[in-house]
């Protein structure tokens, strides 16, 4: 072990010998200032990297991106961040205040403690962790700089974390509003914790959305989660005005503003992961209502293998994005996963060859490779006039947030036509709903004629909790709608519920998707103006899977309900 240790410890300091010329590279700093902290270091025996901070030459902040990046670790950023209450019982501040760390998140489930520490290759401090939590749990250690988590330790410990505890010590103590303004430890406030604590909550929980809604003598907390709204908590509205200053605080919102719509975002480190939240507040007649959106940056893009498509209908996803140019359309109501599935694709062709380009109203997550613009910062710039800008970008791909008008849509045919890949959306309820929406808005037959490569249609539907789930045999009507054979015996699965998925029965969501490739035959169609009747009919004879028939099979594996899919799929014409 010793051996490790010293090979481990030459390696860091070989490349702490770089650091002052990496820093240099990256233009952050100069070979004079080098030099001065080198000398200083000589004069004081510390770390080249403390000397430059002493010096002023950096900020602690780029020093830890600069030394994670050159040990190929990963760094997080502790004024950001916000711990587990769970995490911080786990250590106490006497070992923390010792080995210099601070722990972020503790996960019983995964056997995972993360925890964020200036050395993360001292396995002696890794090693006496795991003594006290116990050798099962996985040690996930990040890099941060000595006086973030010197001062972390101070922001957290002491403090009550969780949310029954900060409302019990609100209900019980007196809040002083005017000091959520002010500067200095802001922490001591028990609704700036509050608030915290919330947002990590609804992290942990997997919520999309979190809801703040304001009514005549309560405040009534939700999150939107697997697609479904839960209440969560009901406070007392005084504590409403103190909870909408913090919000619009960090949101960077006008907090003495409070007649007119506003949009904010906060960027945060909850459970060592980063999450951006995309704040919305809007005046009601009980005060203003925030709502805010989860962007969790590792769930936000998933590896196409992983969307859980059908192996044919992956295949046909893939045949359509190895058209070098054309439309490829993604469908579906709000909230139906049609940012992620966009994503997926893009993440799929993304090389060092192709240039990408995005257009997207907001930019929700931040990918290497592709130059990514958002809409809503540049002034006067919607998507047609983005598009026109892009095109002069030398892009080879296109991503358009939406296709919301003619102009958008005119525009984003006209780069297809011009030898692009374009990736949009369109709000339709299937993927050959698309043809006569396009038409609706002003888009003629001609121009769709060989410039749809193809359309996928999708929904997101509750999975059954793997606990708790229940097989049954399948009553007469379920049979019909499932299109079997009303003797045969058919086992589905019903959703029960336990303490792992709240009592609901489900845990988690998976797509539905149907992926329509056009050919010349549909394109025949769409030129004669077909009826979306015959479209279907032709179609069906060509084997085309359509949302019901994926939302069947899913039902068949067991993967999720008859109930929860006729929620979001109309399965009634199968009857």
């Amino acid at each position: 072990m010793s051996e490790v240790i010293q090979d481990i410890g030459s390696a860091l300091r070989a490349k702490k010998k770089r650091l002052g010329e990496e820093l240099v590279a990256k233009g952050l700093i100069t070979d004079d200032q080098v030099t001065i902290a080198l000398r200083e270091q000589k004069a004081s025996g510390k770390p080249l990297g403390e000397s430059l901070v002493a010096l002023g030459f950096v900020t602690e902040a780029i020093l830890r991106d600069a030394l994670a990046e050159m040990l190929g670790k990963e760094s997080v950023d502790l004024s950001n961040a916000i711990p587990d209450a769970e995490a911080i019982k786990v250590i106490s501040k006497e070992l923390a205040s010792k080995f210099n760390i601070i722990p972020l998140s503790y996960s019983k489930e995964e056997n995972r403690l993360t925890i964020a520490m200036a050395d993360v290759f001292n396995l002696v401090v890794i090693d006496r962790i795991k003594a006290i939590v116990g050798t099962r749990i996985e040690i996930v250690p990040l890099l941060a700089g000595e006086g973030e988590i010197a001062d972390a330790i101070d922001h957290f410990y002491g403090y009550e974390l969780s949310v029954d505890g900060i409302l019990h010590e609100i209900e019980t103590g007196e809040i002083d509003y005017k000091s959520l303004e002010a500067e200095g430890n802001e922490y001591s406030q028990p609704l700036v914790r509050l608030v915290d604590a919330i947002l990590a909550d609804a992290v942990k929980r997997g919520a999309s959305d979190i809801h703040f809604e304001p009514e005549e003598s309560f405040l009534r907390l939700r999150y939107r989660i697997d697609g479904v709204l839960r209440q969560i908590r009901s406070l007392h509205k005084e504590y409403w005005s103190a909870i909408v200053v913090r919000l619009k605080v960090i949101s960077n919102m006008n907090i003495a503003e409070t007649r007119a719509p506003q949009d904010g975002r906060i960027s945060l480190q909850i459970r060592g992961h980063s999450i951006d939240f995309r704040v919305s507040a809007q005046p009601t007649t009980h005060g203003e209502n925030i709502v805010l959106r989860v962007l969790n940056r590792d769930k936000g893009i998933v590896p196409l293998e992983k969307l859980g498509l059908h192996e044919d209908t992956l295949d046909q996803l893939k045949i359509i994005m190895a058209r070098p140019e054309g439309i490829i359309l993604v469908t579906g109501p709000t909230g139906s996963g049609k940012t992620t599935t966009l994503y997926s694709m893009l993440n799929y062709v993304k090389s060092i060859a192709v240039n990408i380009m995005t257009l997207e109203d907001p930019v929700e997550y931040p990918m290497d490779m592709i130059r990514q613009t958002s809409i809503n910062e540049v002034v006067r710039m919607d998507f047609a006039n983005g598009i026109r800008s892009l095109m002069r970008q030398d892009p080879d791909i296109i991503l358009v947030g939406e296709i919301r008008d003619g102009d958008t849509a005119e525009m984003a045919f006209r780069a297809a036509m011009t030898g692009h890949q374009v990736f949009s959306t369109l709000h339709t309820n299937s993927a050959v709903g698309t043809i006569p929406r396009l038409l609706d808005i002003g888009i003629q037959p001609d121009i769709m004629n060989g410039n749809i490569i193809g359309v996928m249609g999708q929904r997101l539907v509750r999975t059954l909790c793997k606990h708790c789930k229940q097989q049954r045999p399948a009553e007469h009507i379920e049979k019909v709608l499932l299109g079997l054979d009303v003797n045969e015996e058919v086992i589905i699965q019903d959703a029960k519920g336990c303490s792992l998925c709240e009592d609901t029965g489900y845990k988690g969501r998976v797509a539905i998707i149907e992926v329509l490739r056009f050919d010349d035959e549909l394109d025949e169609m769409i030129v004669q103006r077909a009826s979306t009747g015959s479209i279907k009919k032709a179609l069906k004879k060509k084997g085309f899977k359509t949302l019901a028939d994926d939302a069947i099979r899913r039902v068949l594996e067991g993967v999720t309900t008859l109930d929860e899919v006729s929620r979001v799929i109309d399965l009634t014409d199968r009857l």
